[in-house]
């Protein structure tokens, strides 16, 4: 299997924020909240697993035993850093250290965080959704393709925070020419609906 390059995979969102169109800026701002919130809270509910293994003393590091959630969190970090090796870099430290905090609360104060967990889990994914039905007028990406949801989201996320602050500059305009297009073919495609 061949990894993608972050150029196609950044283009891979064109049509998603196309949708969007003159409402793009506040279905970014949900995405921008929520897809991490999801993310941190998908990993805090897999941090209930027990560890896989029992590491040597040496091994282990505090607050990151090798459970269902850290491997998680390593997983996406990992992966980002293949995908884009500087935005990878930035925001691995981030989600391990989601991980990290993620196990601390759990054994701080026991399984009762995870009714705290999983409501801002749920309020989130109600927010997405009402995000894409009430301001794109369209089905979640979720429903288009599942991995590409829920693996790559966060990592567009974190693209388009970086974009804002004027990273790869290239890439953004590549990007945003991509979306004028996926614009004008989504407004294609409904006039011809609409006839």
């Amino acid at each position: 299997m061949e990894l993608i390059t972050i150029t196609q995979y950044v283009m891979l969102f064109a049509p998603f924020v196309a949708c969007s169109n003159g409402v793009v800026q506040v279905n970014v701002a949900i995405h921008i909240t929520c897809v991490p919130i999801l993310l941190f809270t998908g990993i805090a509910l897999a941090s209930n697993t027990p560890a896989f293994v029992n590491l040597p003393n040496a091994l282990q590091i505090e607050n990151l035993p090798p459970n269902l959630g850290t491997i998680a969190a390593v997983v996406y970090s990992t992966f980002y850093i293949l995908l884009e090796p500087v935005a990878g870099a930035l925001i691995a430290p981030l989600i391990i250290a989601g991980a990290a905090w993620a196990n601390h609360l759990l054994a701080t104060y026991g399984t009762s965080v995870n009714y705290w967990f999983a409501g801002i889990h749920v309020v989130s994914w109600l927010a997405q959704f009402v995000g894409h039905g009430a301001f794109e007028r369209r089905a979640p990406a979720l429903l288009d393709n599942l991995v590409q949801a829920l693996l790559l989201a966060p990592l567009f996320v974190w693209m388009e925070v970086l974009f804002f602050f004027g990273y790869r500059p290239e890439l953004k305009a590549r990007y945003d020419e991509n979306v004028e297009k996926e614009i004008a073919a989504f407004k294609a495609q409904k006039g011809k609906t609409a006839k």
